[in-house]
């Protein structure tokens, strides 16, 4: 839009200049005048949204009678190309806009008709045509909830279903490798990092069925409430026949909401869908920090496992590597939590008949799945899948592990444990040499109670 020339163009609120080239009219050029707030356009995937919901309604409208066929047919054709991404840079309203979205409804409004018409030779209204049977108070929301439900099942849940594989195999590969467990950042009875990897597993598995089961709600569209909920100027059947068109071409089932009324006033299903993420980063920073801190060192830290070598660590320090992806991975988990924040307090704001904060909701929910999406794929591939482990360190760390004499306590006691622990970490010896000093146990007993990874697999020692 760099070119200089413009054209007038006029709504119902009088004529102004807008862009020659743009394929926009005079509503979305209003909405641009109004807000250069943060230079945020609203996020592809909403766009592409748009373009389906607008295809739907055409495709609906046609088979209702409402729509001739040659318009429907040059609408949906156009509302594919938009949702292909081919136009996304008629698109340039800010995300903070009209609480509504009726900017965006709009600007989609006139970038297709404008399209329809060039290709049909006859005019194809914004409003009377593209619009039919919809309002901004139905597009949006269910643009919120298409875009939304698109983004978990195309994306974030594969890409979910790849770090639990990855986490498989490599737990899978370090089955057997003992190691010194952790509570408080302190010594523990050992595990295998085996068990640990499967421990980072199932949280990931528990955030994939979390976010299978919030489809069930974030698949059903506001489409067919039109105004406030009531369906005025929609044919009963529009909304239906709008959710059945968009299950076949994307291949997710959509339904009309059950209540109109909730899908046009609140945002209930879009919170608990930022909420699932929330959880969902809240687990992989989690996975990200305890990676961070088995790599730390590698000679003054916990040095158990050598992540891979991506990139020089520092500007000033040679040699130095850092664990970029796992500190990128927190930095997205962050991000997200802070997205969800926002989206909480736009979900509050449905007064009455209509949420005012839907474009808002829409970007934070989106960015989420986006960049969750591709650190899943970063932390399986680039770290998980690639790290070793220092096994000369882990083998030192519990030979001196006193809290080993744990397994001894059936035999000897928790007194006579303390004793053992306290003398043993006190002169830096092995659990096992101070045990034979201070207790009655042969080797082989001392051996057999105290092996690590005997230990891993919990119970008592016999």
């Amino acid at each position: 839009m760099s070119d200089e020339s413009y054209r007038s163009e006029r709504d119902s609120m009088g004529e102004l200049q807008v862009p020659a080239k743009a394929l926009w009219g005079a509503q979305t050029q209003r909405a641009v005048n109004n807000f250069p707030i943060s230079g945020l356009p609203m996020p592809p995937q909403f766009i592409a949204a748009l373009g389906l919901t607008k295809w739907a309604a055409a495709g609906a409208n046609s088979e209702l009678g409402l729509l001739q066929s040659d318009k429907a047919a040059a609408i949906q054709k156009a509302s594919l190309q938009v949702a292909a991404g081919n136009y996304d840079e008629h698109f340039p309203i800010d995300v903070f806009q009209t609480g509504s979205g009726t900017s965006s409804n709009m600007n989609a409004n006139e970038v297709i008709a404008r399209l329809a018409t060039d290709a049909l030779g006859k005019e194809v209204h914004p409003n009377d045509h593209v619009n039919m049977c919809q309002s901004s108070n139905d597009v949006i929301p269910t643009c919120v909830h298409l875009s939304a439900a698109l983004a978990v099942h195309d994306n974030l849940v594969p890409a979910l279903q790849h770090l639990s594989e990855v986490l498989q195999d490599k737990a899978e590969e370090t089955a057997e490798i003992v190691k010194t467990g952790r509570t408080h950042l302190m010594d523990a009875m050992p595990v295998t990092i085996g068990q640990e990897l499967l421990g980072w597993r199932s949280q990931i598995e528990h955030a994939i069925e979390r976010l299978t089961d919030t489809m069930k709600r974030l698949t059903a569209l506001a489409q067919g409430g039109t105004a406030v909920g009531t369906g005025i100027n929609a044919h009963p059947r529009f909304g239906d026949k709008v959710a059945v068109l968009l299950s076949e071409q994307t291949k997710v089932s959509f339904s009309q909401s059950d209540s109109l009324f909730e899908s046009l006033s609140s945002q209930d299903a879009a919170v608990e869908t930022s909420g699932q993420l929330r959880v969902l980063a809240i687990s992989m920073m989690k996975i990200a920090n305890d990676l961070r801190w088995m790599n730390s060192g590698p000679l003054a830290g916990i040095g158990e496992i050598a992540l891979p070598a991506l990139q020089p660590g520092s500007s000033i320090m040679p040699g130095k590597v850092n664990p970029v992806i796992p500190e990128a991975v927190a930095m997205v988990c962050a991000q997200v939590i802070g997205n969800d924040a926002t989206v909480a307090v736009a979900g509050q704001s449905g007064n009455f008949q209509l949420n005012v904060m839907l474009p808002v909701v829409a970007y934070n929910i989106l960015q989420s799945i986006e960049i969750l999406t591709s650190s899943a794929i970063c932390l399986a591939d680039n770290t998980i899948r690639g790290f070793t482990v220092n096994q000369a360190n882990l083998d030192a760390a519990l030979d001196r592990n006193p809290i080993l004499v744990t397994a001894l306590n059936p035999v000897i006691g928790y007194e006579k444990g303390a004793a053992v622990a306290k003398k043993a970490y006190a002169e830096g010896r092995p659990v096992k040499d101070v045990a034979k000093e201070m207790t009655d146990l042969s080797d082989d007993e001392l051996q057999r109670l105290l092996d690590p990874a005997a230990l891993t697999k919990g119970g008592i020692q016999n």
